[in-house]
Parts: structure tokens; C-alpha cells; sequence
């Protein structure tokens, strides 16, 4: 019967706490901003650096019209990256901080200028254009954030 009442209690104390909303203090938001700019600043560096390892990679392997083609696609992704991140930067140091709907919107164009680069690479690239090469570039951006969690870990700072 104990256990039973143990149960109940601690459902209800549950029930009580989802209800409850998250209350933050101006340090607590300012803080959580700080790290949100340190972090989105490592990712964005992160990427750069993977972007470019491979480009120089590609360049050794396969020639400079591989490493151009690698540098390519990872700019077809680090750029419009870049600016949506420097968008997020922005917003952590407003006071109103950042709309969900904008968040989407963001992305949505993110996407979109992502394509578009790409078709451009493929139009003023031709035959010159090694499209394993601006594979390798895309996806090492696309994945950049795994480096700095290779070297930062996932602990919590």
C-alpha cells in the first residue's frame, strides 16, 4: 500500500511541475546567449576547417581540379551557413531574442540558397567540375560540427 501512495505522490508532484513554466533571470539569459554565440561560433569554424582539409586533400589526390570542385561544394554549404549563423548571432544579442517561425524561415532559405549554389556550380563549372570531389566538400561542411565534438567531447560546459 505504500508504494501505491509513493506512486501517487510522485505523479502528482509531476503533474505539478510540468505545469509550472520555466522561469529564467536576466543572468540565467545571459548567460545561456554567451554560450549560444561561443557555440555557434565553434561550428562555423569547425566547418571551415573541414571544408578546407578536404579541399587540400582533394587537391594532393586529385589535382587542382579537384580541389577547387571540393572547395566549391563546401562553400555551396559554409556560406549560406555562415549567414544564417551570423542571423542567430544577431538575435542572442537582441533582447527579444529569436521568433520560431523566423528559425524556419531561415532554414527554409538556407535550403534553398543551398541548391541554388550547387546549380551554379554545375552551370559555370562544366566539364571542369569533379562532382565526387564537391561531394566530399559538401558533406565534410554538412558534418563539420563532428570535429569540434571530436575535440571538445560532449561534456557540458
Amino acid at each position: 500500500m505504500a508504494l501505491d501512495q509513493l506512486h501517487t505522490d510522485a505523479t502528482s508532484f509531476e503533474r505539478e511541475t510540468l505545469d509550472q513554466p520555466v522561469v529564467l533571470t536576466d543572468a540565467d539569459r545571459v548567460r545561456i546567449n554567451a554560450r549560444a554565440r561561443k557555440d555557434l561560433m565553434q561550428i562555423v569554424l569547425a566547418q571551415a576547417v573541414a571544408g578546407a582539409v578536404v579541399a587540400l586533400i582533394a587537391w594532393c589526390i586529385a589535382g587542382q581540379s579537384a580541389g577547387l570542385s571540393a572547395l566549391a561544394g563546401s562553400a555551396a554549404y559554409f556560406v549560406p551557413n555562415l549567414l544564417f549563423a551570423l542571423r542567430l548571432l544577431v538575435a542572442t544579442l537582441s533582447s527579444k531574442g529569436s521568433n520560431p517561425a523566423v528559425f524556419l524561415l531561415g532554414e527554409m532559405l538556407k535550403v534553398g540558397a543551398v541548391v541554388g549554389l550547387l546549380w551554379l556550380i554545375a552551370d559555370l563549372g562544366g566539364d571542369r567540375v569533379q562532382w565526387l570531389a564537391v561531394l566530399a566538400g559538401l558533406v565534410a561542411v554538412l558534418k563539420g560540427y563532428l570535429l569540434m565534438l571530436a575535440f571538445r567531447g560532449s561534456r557540458a560546459r
